[in-house]
């Protein structure tokens, strides 16, 4: 038989799979972001430890540092994955009435078990960390500014307020005394506070 013609013969290679970081399961991290709220709702941010969170989904810690470096970062992502979901931007064809929606939608967010548990804990570790305040910021402050606005754009229209109304100033009005309340004293909400409150904001904004 004759020996095949090396010129014309391709030489016989090996096909191997590129090698890279490995592709993280959405079912595991899924259920390690349920565990974490889990652990919120019974023992709170401070007592929360990966251990416990990794023996609650059903996986060993070093899924959960594959996704996140510390508790920490995981809470951020979980904080940020909430505020995404967004603030519905109310039209209610008044200032009073948008104002008002947009402080019954913020105080069911703040006394939602991540917020009411995770933020005061986050506020505390922004003052030493630089990039948590950038995260937080990002994921508290940046969609309700836009909703803001949309407030402050509807009574411009509405000839409730001038043109050159602040929306950033709104929203310090609006949600200030809210996430003081909520989130800083993180005392209750008496019956009528939300009226009050909603009266005093849109008083101040047509001063």
């Amino acid at each position: 038989m004759a020996s095949p013609d090396p010129r014309t013969t391709e030489p016989r290679t090996t096909r191997r799979a590129p090698a890279g970081a490995a592709v993280l399961r959405e079912d595991v991290t899924e259920a390690i972001r349920a565990a974490v709220f889990a652990e919120l709702a019974s023992v709170g941010y401070a007592r929360m430890s990966i251990e416990a969170i990794a023996r609650r989904a059903g996986v060993g810690k070093t899924a959960v540092y594959r996704r996140w470096k510390s508790k920490l970062y995981l809470v951020l992502d979980l904080v940020t994955a909430f505020a995404a979901q967004g603030l519905p931007a109310p039209a209610t064809g008044s200032l009073y009435g948008d104002v008002r929606a947009l402080l019954a939608v913020a105080s069911t967010a703040l006394r939602h078990p991540v917020a009411s548990q995770v933020i005061p804990d986050l506020l505390v570790e922004a003052a030493r960390q630089p990039e948590i305040a950038d995260a937080i910021k990002a994921a508290l402050l940046d969609n309700q500014k836009g909703v803001a606005a949309a407030v402050v754009r509807d009574a411009v229209a509405h000839g409730e307020l001038p043109a050159d109304a602040d929306p950033a100033r709104a929203l310090e009005l609006i949600v200030g005394p809210l996430y003081w309340r909520l989130a800083v004293v993180r005392d209750d909400l008496p019956k009528g506070y939300l009226d009050g409150l909603a009266a005093a904001a849109v008083a101040a904004l047509k001063a």
